[in-house]
């Protein structure tokens, strides 16, 4: 059987990874709960896994810096150190240089820069500091006889013999046998190896999918009998290991002397108690339950499902058409068949944001100590589920928001504390689901937007006339705008005029919108407004004319026939009174400059996105619709109120409406109406050309 240790290796990599944002995540818990032995645990498991797996495939430089890094965390298990900011801080860094070489490995065999290695030199320095001497753990020495005491006692080495016979089925799960004993050469060293062969069966029995191999092994080393074993703790399950302590005399056996019964004396038997191998048990059945799939393959299916979805459509149309009721029967089963196979596709790439919200405990960890400011992050709606995909494009802009509020919000503590407040800083970061789309919320506590200076640098830049009286709401979203800045000095962090027009116009791609309000004072609330999922949505489709028009079913709330007596007056008006409830309205026809006037009655559609409310006013309803969502090209990305586009079953295409714009353009006219003199109705329209993606200034 061949071994595919390229494959291995690139799990190794990708579990690597996963392991070391779970350190960086319980380093930054051990540091406000240092008395955490499960926290610190976990810590330990990361690391000794990491080091375990690189050995396993000759990863000398991680297996080198990494068995100082758990020697330290040893350490800190038994008490010895103390879990405080200084070591924490080594320890953060010591992971990012561990994730550094894996990437390394990760870029087929690269080299770690000379930069890298000076880290690296920095790095080990810092930890030696809290290594101790070479010496045999108290849990150690319960398992081994007094000579080793002894022996150890002295910080000498001492020999010791391993019989290892592996399982039947280590081929099948991956390892390979040699790759343990290369380990054991990064602790000590073979002096004397026999390779068994007595399990061997016929030629006619043998199976080259299975192992039969056995060693008996002479090994020379300091290490502790907990080093030892833990060495061969992917395997444990599988095979039997017997370790004998360190020989009294310290000789070699020689190979009379070596049975063929492994371990004829009384051993140390290296096999898990049966509580643990029944949770070792139990997590293998709970890990077969999940199967790691290649990002791409879902993305390829999600494809091939929004083809299928486009093909059912087609298929039923036709079936409607031929009158044949055998024919529409089996067409319906076939879209109910579809709809289960597309909600369960979508499902697949559906993963909670906690993830992404977690790494910025670290982001606020390190940019509150460069600021000199005591800032802490609370995370809620960690649960909440969205697309993988908009799930890796939103972090970046979550970063740059967040590396905002902690440099131009929250202030320092002296001021702060002058101010009536408590000395430390807050940031809160919540995520919820809200009518078909997910809202992320970053607010902090500081001191808010200052209005008058925003709006000073507007009018300097000329983005603002100088008579002009824009409100609130709009003099805070220039803070959007390619280059605006309000920062005396340019930082680390900011004051070059980028950053916020990125992440609004990064969010825009994403199809969303973000927006935010200030309290002088109080803080800042920034909202990002997403879609579940950028390639299929269900749909509620309406007609104008012979054009087609798809709208987003979350955001739809009823439809109601605009009857003849309520025809004329909300066409003066632009309202509908909906039992009591003021209910203006979009007549698309208008909107979108469809030529003809309705030839039937119409029809009005209520859609809501977040607070606003709003009626579409269309010429026919035609029912719901699942919507693969196809991309419009640069041609058309500056249509308002538009988000894309999709295929009918006819073979036509209809335009995805963007209710989000829609809504916010009629609170712009609204609030001009309301707060804007005539004269300066042109400024913001003229704003608005600039900003109309977000869909807040129009």
């Amino acid at each position: 059987m061949t071994i595919n240790l390229d494959q291995a290796q690139q799990t190794f990599i990708v579990e690597a990874r996963e392991l070391l944002q779970d350190m960086e995540t319980s380093l930054l818990r051990l540091e406000n709960q240092p008395d955490d032995s499960d926290t610190l645990g976990a810590i330990f498991r990361a690391a000794h896994t990491i080091k375990g797996s690189a050995g396993l495939f000759g990863l000398m430089p991680i297996v080198g810096f990494t068995h100082i890094v758990e020697d330290v965390l040893d350490r800190l298990r038994d008490g010895a150190v103390t879990a405080d900011a200084t070591l924490i801080a080594l320890m953060l860094k010591s992971a990012d240089h561990m994730l550094e070489l894996v990437e390394v490995v990760a870029g087929q065999g690269g080299t770690l820069s000379q930069a890298a290695n000076d880290r690296e030199a920095l790095l080990r320095g810092g930890l030696q500091a809290y290594q101790a001497s070479p010496q045999i753990s108290a849990s150690s020495a319960v398992a081994v006889d007094t000579s080793a005491d002894q022996t150890q006692a002295t910080g000498g080495s001492a020999l010791w013999h391993i019989s290892l016979r592996f399982g039947n089925d280590v081929f099948r799960n991956g390892m390979d046998p040699l790759s343990f004993l290369r380990y054991l050469n990064t602790l000590g060293e073979i002096v004397y190896i026999s390779t068994l062969t007595d399990t061997f069966p016929s030629l006619e029995a043998f199976d080259p999918e299975s192992c039969y191999l056995g060693f008996e092994i002479d090994f020379r080393s300091d290490a502790t009998l907990t080093t030892i074993t833990e060495a061969f703790d992917f395997v444990r399950d599988d095979c039997v290991i017997h370790i004998l302590a360190p020989h009294p005399h310290d000789t070699v056996l020689p190979p009379s002397e070596i049975s063929s019964e492994p371990c004829a004396v009384e051993p140390v038997i290296v096999q898990p108690p049966a509580d643990k191998q029944t949770a070792l048990q139990e997590t293998k059945g709970k890990e077969g339950n999940f199967v790691r799939v290649n990002a791409d393959k879902l993305d390829e299916l999600i494809n091939l499902v929004g083809e299928l979805v486009i093909a059912s459509a087609g298929a039923s149309l036709l079936a409607r058409s031929s009158h044949s009721s055998p024919l529409q029967e089996s067409t319906s089963v076939v879209s109910g068949l579809v709809e289960e196979i597309l909600d369960g596709a979508l499902r697949l790439r559906m993963i909670p944001i906690g993830d992404t919200f977690n790494r910025f405990r670290r982001v606020v960890r390190d940019v509150s100590q460069e600021l000199g400011k005591d800032i802490d992050l609370v995370i809620s709606g960690a649960d909440t589920e969205l697309d993988k995909t908009v799930v890796e494009k939103i972090g970046d802009p979550l970063m740059h928001l967040l590396r905002n509020a902690m440099d131009h919000g929250i202030e320092s503590p002296e001021v702060r504390l002058t101010a009536g407040k408590p000395a430390k800083g807050r940031l809160h970061l919540n995520a919820y689901h809200d009518s078909g789309s997910i809202v992320l919320e970053i607010a902090d506590d500081g001191a808010g937007l200052n209005r008058d200076r925003i709006l000073q640098k507007a009018q300097e830049r000329g983005l603002v006339a100088a008579s002009a009286t824009p409100t609130d709401n709009e003099i805070y979203n220039l803070i959007f705008e390619p280059g605006f800045s309000t920062a005396e000095a340019v930082t680390n962090l900011s004051g070059r005029g980028v950053g916020m027009d990125v992440v609004k116009r990064n969010i825009t791609l994403l199809r969303g919108t973000v927006d935010l309000d200030s309290q002088p004072g109080q803080g800042t609330l920034i909202r990002i407004r997403l879609p579940l999922t950028l390639a299929i949505i269900n749909g509620f489709l309406v007609g104008i004319g012979p054009a087609s028009y798809v709208i987003p079913l979350d955001m739809v709330q009823e439809c109601i026939e605009l009857s003849e007596d309520k025809r004329q007056q909300a066409r003066e008006s632009s309202y509908l009174d909906l039992r009591g409830e003021v209910l203006p309205l979009v007549y698309l026809r208008d909107h979108f400059n469809h030529d003809g006037q309705p030839v039937r009655r119409e029809n009005v559609v209520v859609v809501r996105c977040a607070e606003h409310k709003a009626g579409l006013v269309v010429d026919d309803l035609l029912g719901e619709f699942q919507t693969v969502i196809k991309p419009l090209g640069k041609l058309f990305s500056a249509l308002r109120g538009i988000s894309g586009s999709t295929i009918l079953g006819s073979g036509a295409v209809a335009l995805i409406l963007d209710v989000p714009a829609l809504l916010a353009h009629i609170v712009q006219l609204e609030t001009r109406q309301t707060s804007t003199p005539p004269q300066h109705l042109a400024l913001t329209r003229q704003a608005g050309t600039r900003t109309a993606h977000g869909g807040i200034i129009q």
